[in-house]
């Protein structure tokens, strides 16, 4: 069976993709390029047929070219940012730019510099271009808007946006499971396969314009989740940025998707993946690493994801409003008449607003039941309170939609039966669709805001909302105040917890949109809040949303983007895996794999050899459930301890009893257990303890804690040895056990401070053992008894998977940190697996490792003429 590699990923994968892996020559001379060795002066091909000329470039000539040519940021999604109109009588195309469209604010709103050129790549929404005119229009658009548009065939482009996103993945993402074929739609593959031609559609336009060596892509929404796949397979330094404008579900609910690895991997493939809150991304990490085996870290402020030697970075940034389009639009005389007009037609009322998608998530239903309860309490607001709900159109029709109007519409009728009076009504329910103008006026004139979504990923209206009630000189007028100085700026909001903008408006109050009493007590507790209250709250959203605008998200994500790139031609990359599956492996230039061909010259001349080899991970994977070394793994082990030129070495953190027997059949085999506090050098010699003083008083402070955490966590034990104590959660839940490890760790280190121990986190461990002892330790002991009982070695083979052999590699590669440490001619420091460390070699999982070593033992056979060194280290014996 095959260990993980690059944190436990490749035992998942599917076995091509190890034949892939094996047939990655040992030595990179060049991205896209790989040799055998390090003086070859030819190359074969590293990458794809159709990987980018940039990949096979001089690195350097590359980085400085890029620098000096101007930055393009090509912006993708699934719609442009354009009006499309088509004259009746001339049957032509005319344009014009969408300035509520999101994706053009990034630019229009000084998300980036002017210098930058910005490219949009979209469909044309709601217009159905005839395939003799797509030229022409592609024409018009690039030149005369910077757009490119992707013409997607009528029936791709029904089944990918109004079947698979709009009917399957956005309920899902909302946290709706088609339970019933009437409850949702369930998982098609035909739909599916529609989505994945539809991103490859927008690909294979986005590779007409793209510049991979210049350009920043990034990529927005659910609809284009597996598009990183295929420009990273195309171009391998590509750089992406990818955000999610939708919630991410829970594992719980994301593990339901049939092709739920297939997303994951095209979204690691971008450099940067954004989420509006920490929630969604959380419920991100958590799925990659419950299906995937990655763990996430926190590196100087940032949070990252190892994938294949690359750091995928993960961004939590809510998206802002436009704040100068904004005030443009409250500038406008058509803007202050609406305010008049609606301020006679409310004259005396108190106006609750809502302005909702129609669908079957924003909770208008619920909305209108609290407002029914709040009427029938408080009987001194009827005639007072108005619900005015303006609903923009659904975004893809379908029977929920419908049944959501039915059920609002029914709603709103009863309650306006019941309640209303002669010129009052208490829900005024306005069907879009509503200008901008429109709709800021009835923002001015609302005493509240009432954001009552049951799921949603940001929802911008509460901000919106914010800086209308702000105001302006014209509004101010319109409304009839005359002091503008002498005016209180306020406003109440409430919003639902469950949506993306909620842990922003820290001023808001916070409701579960289906207690319905609670949104009833809320929507009271506005109207009687008092003014000074008000101005309070108002003016803390303000504050933020006005520092925190679209401008400063775009910035912010573009920064970081840039950030997340600058590694790319540092590496060596190439590409591996099929279909949805492909990813790219990046490793450092001075990190390559060893091979036997690589190491048996110097094995061969050399005359006093140690081989240092770590057990776990290493000569058997971290999953296999026995233990005990294979017959394969003894057989190569007494072929390497019969040349009486080697000293082999076992350097493990298991127990000396557990060594001792499953080695027995070793005679000549050293053994150094618990991390160097026992060691024996061979099977008839004695165990020798460390001379470190050990006071072992702390394991009754540490046993106590370790059992109440054992308690709390299913499938974790405890493993007692006679100088450290180890927490094992390798059978437990993945993510809990992780979670538990942390808190442990934490736990550990806060009571045991000023005691003479470390405490360390490995694989699926935390364990605690007295400080001094360490591989690292035992590398040092044993070189120097070596040295002083026959001579020094002049070959040093270490190979190692875990974290505690990083302390090996350091001490091997970095000799000068201690002086009496002999020099060493010919060192050769392995880790297990594609990740960073130390070691300047790597071996991708156990299989390579015994091949490796068996490739050694039959590279010591010497020719008989040779004569053998009169010294042998069977002394130690």
């Amino acid at each position: 069976m095959l260990s993980r590699s690059c944190f436990d990923l490749l035992n998942l994968d599917p076995i091509d993709d190890f034949r892939a892996v094996s047939r990655i020559p040992r030595v990179m001379k060049a991205s896209g390029f790989i040799s055998d060795f390090e003086n070859a002066d030819h190359h074969g091909s590293g990458g794809s047929s159709s990987s980018s000329s940039s990949d096979n470039k001089n690195n350097n000539n590359v980085v400085s070219s890029a620098q000096q040519e101007q930055q393009r940021r090509i912006i993708v999604s699934n719609h442009l940012p354009i009006h499309a109109f088509r004259d009746a009588e001339t049957n032509k195309w005319s344009f014009e730019y969408d300035h509520d469209s999101l994706v053009l604010q990034l630019k229009d709103g000084g998300g980036f510099p002017p210098n930058v050129e910005v490219l949009y790549v979209g469909c044309l929404k709601g217009a159905e271009i005839d395939p003799c005119d797509q030229d022409d229009v592609a024409l018009v658009l690039l030149h005369e808007f910077h757009c490119v548009p992707c013409f997607l065939p009528t029936e791709i482009l029904n089944k990918f946006y109004h079947g698979f996103c709009k009917h399957y993945l956005w309920p899902l993402f909302h946290y709706m499971l088609p339970m019933t074929p009437s409850h949702g739609a369930r998982f098609d593959r035909a739909l599916w396969q529609a989505y994945v031609s539809a991103n490859k559609a927008f690909a294979d336009r986005m590779i007409e314009v793209l510049n991979p060596d210049e350009d920043y892509v990034w990529i927005h929404d659910y609809h284009l989740m597996v598009l990183p796949t295929f420009l990273r397979k195309r171009y391998y330094r590509v750089k992406l940025g990818f955000f999610l404008h939708s919630p991410f579900p829970s594992s719980e609910i994301y593990r339901t998707i049939p092709v739920r690895e297939e997303i994951l991997r095209a979204l690691l493939n971008c450099d940067l993946i954004g989420f509006h809150i920490f929630d969604y991304a959380r419920h991100f990490l958590s799925c990659c690493s419950r299906m995937l085996g990655l763990h996430y870290e926190f590196k100087r402020g940032y949070m990252g994801l190892e994938y294949y030697g690359r750091i995928v970075s993960i961004k939590m940034l809510p998206v802002g409003i436009h704040m100068g389009q904004l005030q443009s639009v409250m500038s406008l005389g058509v803007t202050a008449e609406k305010v008049k007009a609606l301020k006679e037609k409310f004259e005396g009322k108190i106006v609750i607003l809502g302005v909702d998608d129609m669908d079957l998530f924003k909770g208008i239903s619920l909305k209108f039941l609290a407002m029914k309860q709040l009427l029938e309490e408080h009987h001194s607001l009827r005639g007072k309170v108005v619900l005015v709900q303006i609903t923009n159109p659904a975004r893809s029709g379908g029977k929920d939609v419908q049944e959501v109007l039915s059920e609002m519409s029914a709603i709103a009728k009863e309650i306006n039966k019941k309640y209303g009076q002669p010129g009052y009504q208490p829900i005024v329910v306005i069907h879009g669709p509503v200008t901008t103008q429109e709709k800021a006026a009835y923002y001015a004139i609302s005493e509240c805001c009432l954001v009552n979504a049951v799921r949603d990923g940001m929802n911008l209206v509460p901000y919106t909302y914010s800086v209308c009630r702000q105001g302006s000189s014209v509004l101010h007028k319109a409304l009839g105040i005359v002091d503008e100085a002498a005016v209180t700026k306020k406003s109440v909001i409430i919003v639902s917890e469950f949506i993306g903008c909620s842990p922003s408006l820290s001023g808001a109050i916070r409701v579960n949109p289906w207690n319905i009493d609670a949104v009833s007590g809320a929507m009271n507790f506005a109207i009687t809040m008092s003014e000074e209250e008000k101005h309070f709250r108002h003016d803390k959203h303000y504050k933020y949303i006005s520092s925190h605008d679209v401008a400063y998200w775009a910035q912010s994500f573009d920064q970081d983007l840039e950030r997340a790139c600058r590694e790319h031609y540092r590496r060596r990359c190439w590409g591996i895996g099929l279909g949805l599956g492909f990813r790219v492996v990046a490793l450092g230039f001075n990190f390559r794999k060893l091979s036997v061909d690589h190491i048996a010259y110097a094995y061969r001349n050399t005359s006093s050899r140690l081989i240092l080899l770590d057990y776990d991970g290493t000569m058997t994977p971290q999953a296999s459930v026995d233990k005990a070394p294979s017959s394969e793994v003894i057989s190569v082990l007494n072929c390497l301890c019969s040349d009486p030129k080697n000293i082999v070495f076992i350097v493990s953190g298991r127990g000396k009893n557990s060594l001792s027997k499953w080695f027995s059949q070793c005679e000549k085999l050293g053994l150094s257990a618990e991390h160097g506090y026992f060691t024996r050098w061979s099977k008839y010699s004695p165990w020798e303890t460390c001379t470190l003083t050990m006071d072992y008083s702390w394991k009754k402070i540490v046993l106590p804690i370790m059992e109440s955490y054992t308690e709390a966590t299913d499938g974790s034990f405890i493993e007692q040895k006679d100088s450290a104590l180890v927490w094992h959660h390798q059978d437990g839940d993945p993510h809990f056990g992780s979670s538990q490890a942390k808190e442990l760790l934490d736990h550990l280190e806060s009571v045991l401070v000023n005691e003479p121990v470390v405490v360390k986190r490995g694989q699926h461990i935390v364990e605690v053992k007295p400080l001094g002892v360490s591989k690292g330790k035992v590398v040092e002991e044993l070189l120097s008894t070596m040295q002083n009982r026959v001579r020094s070695p002049d070959f040093l083979l270490c190979i190692g998977d875990d974290r505690s052999d990083e302390d090996m590699f350091k001490s091997i590669m970095h000799p000068e940190s201690n002086p009496s440490m002999p020099a060493i001619a010919e060192v050769f420091a392995c880790t297990v697996g594609q990740k960073p460390s130390m070691a300047k070699y790597y071996l991708d999982d156990t299989v390579d490792v015994i091949q490796l070593l068996q490739g050694v033992a039959s590279a010591s056979a010497q020719p008989k003429s040779v004569p053998q060194h009169p010294e042998s280290f069977e002394v130690f014996i």
